[in-house]
């Protein structure tokens, strides 16, 4: 069993204990910390941040899926049980202590932030927060945590969090579950697995990314589970489909607001497509980086992401159009007018030649979507009244079923109907985002309302504004 994990002086903290045993149990079986990572489908800066101390485990099944991978013998479980209640009594108190002037891009911004502490892989969740002075940051908020403290609670309970009981049993559930066989399924575990993912899709739009995001992971696991036993196409075929589920992943963390996760599971999407060998699926996962960098406003690299998609992709191809519809916002967040038109009109006219395209990947490049583009670009270029009328022509085109789609429409409709001075408007079309908002739990329409809401203030005696705001704020946790 290698050599036995030393016991550390009772001055070193629960975590720092527990992180010294692990490192020991790791070096012992001559992993290294990206090798375990790979392995256990943990971040490797989760990890990493678990051996220093910084961080302790929440989740018990994660704790042994890394006891198993080491052969640690149950060591590793049993630490973490005994030291958790040692954790738990030396947690702070859940209070809000963010402080900032006013909402700006950098508060804003703290989304990505706070993931990176608490949000990365279920650890914590992130909330949006009024402080005293009125403005709405994002915070991370621990579950016991909040509960304790009655922080949140109302803010947790409107974006679906689940309580540590239900959490829980979760995780036991989840620890009852055998090793997947082939043999189990009907018809082929592929076909199967392909008919789930598409459910989860439609489920997807239709309830938000929380309800998806943790079958998507157990999928991914009882992929890999098959993949052990599997030879040949099937072989083949699983560990594309595993691409396609950590795509997917991805889509959903970015949803939520942690693109930390999301850029993780993008990685691993990019990776495993070389894998599999399939150049239109890895122009597309290059794409869908483009895509991230143009949320996250990163006016570094969306350009140069979106152009090296459309080198990877087959000329005058879909995929090729669809990185060049992200290019046209990248173009728009520098400030580049001129290219960003230039670009949309390009997309806009190669629409009906791609349309025959026989690839999977982005089938839902149409009109429509290049509308919501165009008017993505218009709004950061300061052309709020031409955004807004290119956003609602959009938002009505939208086939049914496409509800947090249009949720984040009408969040960025509203927008930019107060950039170009309707607040009657922007109230009343920022009151149906967040009607959508509380259904799915998206990052990505919350993030556009704490916009909304810091534009209104000027407006904020207004009837309209003034229940826009009211409602707004009872879904938001606050300062203590």
């Amino acid at each position: 069993m290698g050599q036995r994990p030393k016991v550390l002086t009772p001055d070193q903290s629960p975590a720092h204990r527990f992180g010294y045993t692990l490192r020991e149990f790791r070096d012992a079986r001559g992993y290294s910390l990206r090798g375990l990572a790979k392995e256990t489908f943990m971040s490797h800066s989760k990890l990493q941040k678990w051996e220093d101390g910084t961080r302790f485990p929440k989740y018990r099944r994660e704790v042994e899926s890394v006891d198993s991978l080491l052969q640690a013998g149950g060591v590793l479980v049993d630490l973490w049980e005994r030291l958790r209640s040692d954790v738990s009594a030396v947690s702070a108190s859940s209070h809000v202590s963010v402080s900032a002037p006013h909402v700006s891009e950098a508060s804003i911004g703290l989304a990505s932030a706070a993931s990176q502490q608490a949000a990365s892989d279920h650890e914590g969740i992130f909330v949006p927060a009024r402080l005293r002075d009125g403005s709405v940051v994002f915070v991370a908020l621990d579950r016991r945590a909040m509960l304790r403290g009655g922080v949140g609670l109302g803010a947790a309970a409107a974006f679906g969090v689940a309580t540590p009981a239900a959490a829980d049993s979760g995780v036991v559930e989840s620890l009852k579950r055998p090793a997947r066989s082939a043999a189990a399924y009907s018809g082929t575990p592929v076909e199967h697995l392909k008919l789930a993912r598409r459910l989860l899709i439609d489920n997807d739009n239709l309830l938000g990314p929380r309800h998806a995001v943790a079958a998507v992971r157990e999928h991914i696991d009882a992929i890999k589970d098959l993949r052990r036993e599997a030879k040949g196409v099937d072989r083949q075929a699983l560990m594309e489909l595993q691409t396609q589920y950590a795509e997917f992943a991805s889509w959903l963390y970015q949803d939520l607001g942690d693109f930390e996760s999301a850029e993780f599971w993008l990685d691993r999407a990019f990776q495993w497509s070389h894998t599999v060998g399939d150049g239109d699926l890895t122009s597309y996962v290059m794409a869908r980086k483009a895509q991230l960098a143009g949320e996250k406003r990163d006016l570094v690299d969306v350009v140069d992401l979106a152009e090296a998609a459309q080198r990877m992709a087959r000329p005058r191809s879909r995929l090729a159009a669809v990185a060049r519809t992200y290019e046209s916002y990248g173009h728009a967040l520098r400030g580049e007018a001129t290219d960003s038109e230039r670009a949309i009109d390009d997309v806009r006219n190669a629409l009906d030649r791609v349309s025959s395209d026989t690839t999977p990947w982005g089938v839902w490049l149409n009109e429509q979507y290049v509308d919501v583009h165009r008017a993505q670009g218009l709004e950061v270029l300061g052309k709020h009244a031409e955004a807004a009328e290119v956003f609602t022509n959009a938002i009505k085109a939208l086939p049914e079923g496409y509800h947090r789609d249009r949720g984040v429409y009408l969040a960025r409709a509203a927008v930019a109907h107060a950039g170009a001075g309707s607040p009657e408007e922007a109230a009343a079309v920022g009151l149906q985002a967040l009607t959508v908002a509380k259904d799915t739990g998206s990052g990505r329409i919350m993030r556009e309302l704490v916009r909304l809401d810091r534009s209104l203030v000027p407006w904020q005696r207004q009837p309209e504004v003034s229940a826009f705001r009211e409602n707004f704020d009872a879904v938001l946790a606050h300062e203590a």
